[in-house]
């Protein structure tokens, strides 16, 4: 089979490119008990790649709360995002993965444009914060667009203002949410983490590592047994 080219990566940030999905957990997860009951990592997972509005509707019908004001959620919200960001500052070291800095060095090697679609609205802060902004040339997040994860839109966007196609990008994605966007937008997918969850993700893995060839031969044109397939997961 003779790999498809590819002329951009774009990434997912949370769980992606950093490791914050264990604060932004642990900050819902408090929220809750605040409010009276129990938030499991299994009723998380249905807010990876979603905006923290949306994440705060999903925590709300868990807890079978239903008569929220919008003010209050806005409250709730910003209570949220007040302690992960001070989880962030004290753990900052744990937050950076080498392994996702090597892959994108590696991909910027080959003259592969790259960029950052996430529904975070802290996305430019969190960069800073691992001091990888430069890795990336373009950053689209929650401050950019108006429709959320899985919407296609923040994928388009990043397309777009790095002037390449859809069908010409690879998307990195660790949550269904993200990972049913990415197609919408016409691009291939690779899900990071759980092949279980992220069933229509063209291919699964669990670290950067194992894409280094495949992704040199892809982008060299060369034929070999790299596993794509037109559908997802190889199908």
């Amino acid at each position: 089979m003779r790999a498809k080219p590819f002329e951009a990566a774009i990434f997912d940030l949370d769980g992606v490119i950093v490791d914050t999905a264990k604060f932004h957990y642990n900050a819902w997860k408090r929220l809750a008990g605040e409010l009276g009951f129990a938030f499991s990592e299994r009723e998380n997972e249905q807010l990876k790649g979603v905006s923290r509005m949306e994440s705060l509707e999903l925590l709300l019908l868990a807890g079978g709360i239903t008569e929220v004001t919008p003010e209050r959620k806005e409250a709730l919200a910003s209570r949220k995002m007040s302690g992960t960001r001070s989880s962030w500052q004290r753990l900052r070291p744990l937050m950076y993965c080498p392994v996702s800095a090597n892959f994108l060095g590696h991909l910027r090697s080959c003259g592969i444009k790259t960029g950052i679609a996430s529904a975070s609205k802290n996305a430019p802060f969190i960069l800073d914060q691992v001091n990888i902004r430069p890795l990336f040339d373009v950053v689209v997040d929650g401050n950019s667009i108006v429709r959320a994860k899985p919407d296609p839109e923040v994928f388009l966007q990043a397309a777009r203002l790095i002037s390449v196609a859809p069908a010409a990008c690879f998307v990195f994605e660790d949550a269904a949410a993200g990972v049913e966007g990415a197609i919408r937008a016409g691009m291939r997918v690779v899900g990071i983490g759980d092949g279980r969850l992220l069933t229509r993700a063209h291919l699964t893995i669990t670290s950067f590592e194992q894409l280094e060839p495949v992704f040199l031969m892809s982008h060299m044109g060369i034929t070999g047994s790299t596993g794509w397939g037109d559908g997802p997961n190889g199908q």
